[in-house]
């Protein structure tokens, strides 16, 4: 028995410019590419202001799910890559914007760098389709 595989598709898509699939749909699971403060023509949003960042991740978080058919509320794992551990607390806060119980799993690390100077937070995402 093979499973359906279905590349999710943006139109514009920021990472085309990196060899990157915005995310894939395996059966009933939805895996996304990192998100981070990248908008749509592909510039870094908030330099320096990682609330800013933040709000461009879920909003591209966002945007992937629907041209998948899925929603935010259909979340279950997220691992979150942080360029400094002393945004944690605003992570937790994050936690209660941005999603509902319960809660997706969660990993949440600290990471040297992410692949632009500027970016801050990056977050990878499976969801249910």
């Amino acid at each position: 028995m093979s499973v359906k595989t279905q590349v999710i598709n943006l139109d514009p898509d920021p990472l085309a410019p990196y060899a990157i699939s915005p995310a894939w749909r395996v059966g009933d699971l939805l895996f996304l590419s990192g998100q981070a403060a990248i908008d749509e023509q592909g510039q870094v949003v908030g330099i320096a202001d990682f609330d800013a960042q933040l709000r461009q991740v879920f909003i591209n978080i966002d945007r992937i799910l629907q041209a998948a058919g899925s929603s935010r509320d259909k979340i279950i794992k997220v691992t979150i890559y942080l360029t400094d551990m002393e945004n944690f607390a605003k992570i937790v806060q994050a936690r209660e914007i941005y999603f509902n119980a319960p809660f997706p799993a969660d990993t949440t690390l600290e990471v040297k760098a992410l692949a632009l100077p500027d970016l801050m937070v990056e977050i990878d995402v499976i969801a249910t389709a």
